[in-house]
Order: structure tokens, then C-alpha cells, then sequence
């Protein structure tokens, strides 16, 4: 087994071996990969998959773009339509700032979501990840996109245990190399390193031999390292799980009064303090009788 990289230029290799897989492996059923879908959708699919299952993001992301299809339209929305579309995907705030977003697209690119990274950071609730996929899934150009899965992958093929749980400028400069020079190539390669991330290079059970890789891994076939212990977050109970439950009921029935929102769980003082937050962050209102709705 080769331990290095075939003398070919840089991209290619990887290229070369991982873009037959991914043609056969892919998963087609994320709507946002679909060939027509424009940028918007896919900032859409960024945001709405942070910290979020790919299989709860999809009936919401098409609910979404059928209602809001274009910048401009949710840039018009109002707070408690937007929240109330949101749904239970957790962490709504996203949802507010995605609408600040669109604004922002509106107001200084004619409602066109913008190609360059730098100019993608600079809108609401952007950051270096989803900027750089906007820039590649969406117009196709050669950015390193780096998340979790590719992380993972880059690492083991230098034979790292582990990708860590941060993206670094190494782990940029490492993935960069990795793509061809071929700007629709390096895109499709992006993807594509994603995937192998998802469906074969997991964190626990790595399936080595069904790696189009693995012939030039460093990592191939190695006993994953148990390493730190992590433990599933807990969720029911916590000051999320109770912020969540106030929104859901807001978002059944609103306005509602104070007591009313007592139903979101059975102590008291938590829901007092979950409330107090909702209400800082905007994402709760009350109005001039005291009763309560979605914030707008």
C-alpha cells in the first residue's frame, strides 16, 4: 500500500480517484444539490444545517424556498411567520438573522447573493464555512470547504487520528492542496470529500475498504482511537429544551398570557428565565396588555 500521493499535479489524485465514487455514491435526495438550484437556496441549506441533521433540514428547506424563493422575499417577512416556519430546528435566532441576511442582500447587491467569500463574510450570520460554500457549491469556484467531515478525511489521509473540533488555517491550507486547479473540478472535489466524510470515512467506524482512497492513506485500516469521551448532550429538561417549548407554544397559539406559557414546563423559575432570554434576544415580544407573542 502507497503511504504518498502518486507523482501527479496536486488535485489531481484525489480527483481522479474520488470523482467515479462520488458520481455512484452520492446522495441524491438533498434537494439542494439539485441542478437549478441558485445560491440562495443553497446559503439557505448552509445555515438552516448547522448544528442540525441533514434528514430534519430537508422538509424545512423545501417549505422555505417555496414560500420565501428569493432574497427579497424573506427580506419582507415578518417574525412570527419567519419562526413559525422554522419550526423545530433548534437555535431560531438563525432564522432572524437569516432574514437580516437577505436584507443585507437586498440593500447591497441587488437582491443577487454575492459570489466572493470576502463579501459573503460580510453579510449577517455568515462565517468563513458558509461563505466558502456558497462560493463553491453554488457558483462552482475553487475555495476550500472545510467542515467536520472534511476535516476528518484530510487528516486521516495524512495519518491523523484525529481532525479536531475546530477548523484551523492548516486544516484550510491542507484541504486547498488537495483541489485541482480546474475550478469546476476542485468544486465537484469539495463535495465529494464531504461525502466521503458522511458515508465511508466516519469518526467511529471508518469502512476502509470501500475508500476509493484509501490505496494513498496514511491512516488506512488503523484502530480508531477511542479519544476524549463524548458524551450525547443532554437536551430534555435543559434551558434549550425549555426555550424551545415556549416557542413551539407561541408559535400554536399567540398572543398568550403569562400563565399560560407555565404549560412550556414544570418548574417555574426555568421558564421564567428562558422567557427573559427569548425576550433579550428578540425572538419573544410582549405587547402593551402584558400578553405574549413571536417577536418580530
Amino acid at each position: 500500500m502507497s503511504k504518498n500521493p502518486p507523482e501527479e499535479s496536486p488535485g489531481t489524485w484525489p480527483a481522479n480517484a474520488l470523482l467515479p465514487w462520488f458520481d455512484r455514491h452520492q446522495r441524491a435526495d438533498l434537494p439542494w444539490r439539485h441542478p437549478g438550484t441558485g445560491a440562495w437556496g443553497v446559503l439557505v441549506s448552509e445555515v438552516m444545517s448547522q448544528q442540525t441533521p441533514v434528514r430534519r433540514v430537508v422538509p424545512s428547506w423545501e417549505a422555505w424556498m417555496e414560500r420565501w424563493p428569493e432574497p427579497a422575499d424573506l427580506a419582507e417577512a415578518s417574525g412570527p411567520d419567519i419562526l413559525t416556519m422554522w419550526g423545530r430546528l433548534g437555535y431560531p435566532r438563525r432564522a432572524l438573522r437569516l432574514r437580516d441576511c437577505a436584507a443585507a442582500i437586498v440593500e447591497h447587491h441587488g437582491g443577487v447573493v454575492p459570489k466572493d467569500p470576502e463579501q459573503l463574510r460580510k453579510l449577517p450570520g455568515i462565517g468563513t464555512y458558509t461563505a466558502a460554500a456558497v462560493a463553491v457549491f453554488a457558483y462552482g469556484q475553487r475555495y476550500p470547504v472545510v467542515d467536520t467531515n472534511v476535516r476528518r478525511v484530510v487528516a486521516r489521509l495524512k495519518g491523523k487520528p484525529d481532525s479536531g473540533k475546530a477548523t484551523s488555517q492548516a486544516d484550510l491550507d491542507a484541504t486547498e492542496e488537495l483541489l485541482p486547479e480546474d475550478q469546476a473540478t476542485a468544486a465537484k472535489l469539495s463535495i465529494a470529500l464531504m461525502e466521503l466524510g458522511a458515508l465511508v470515512c466516519r469518526a467511529k467506524e471508518a469502512d476502509c475498504a470501500a475508500c476509493p482512497l484509501v490505496d494513498d492513506c496514511g491512516f488506512a485500516f488503523q484502530e480508531i482511537p477511542a479519544g476524549p469521551s463524548r458524551k450525547r448532550q443532554k437536551y430534555v429538561g435543559t434551558n434549550r429544551h425549555v426555550r424551545g417549548n415556549l416557542i413551539e407554544l407561541l408559535r400554536q397559539q399567540a398572543p398568550r398570557q403569562r400563565q399560560e406559557l407555565d404549560m412550556a414546563w414544570n418548574n417555574e423559575v426555568m421558564v421564567s428565565e428562558a422567557l427573559a432570554q427569548l425576550i433579550d434576544d428578540g425572538l419573544v415580544e410582549t405587547d402593551t396588555e402584558g400578553l405574549f407573542h413571536l417577536g418580530s
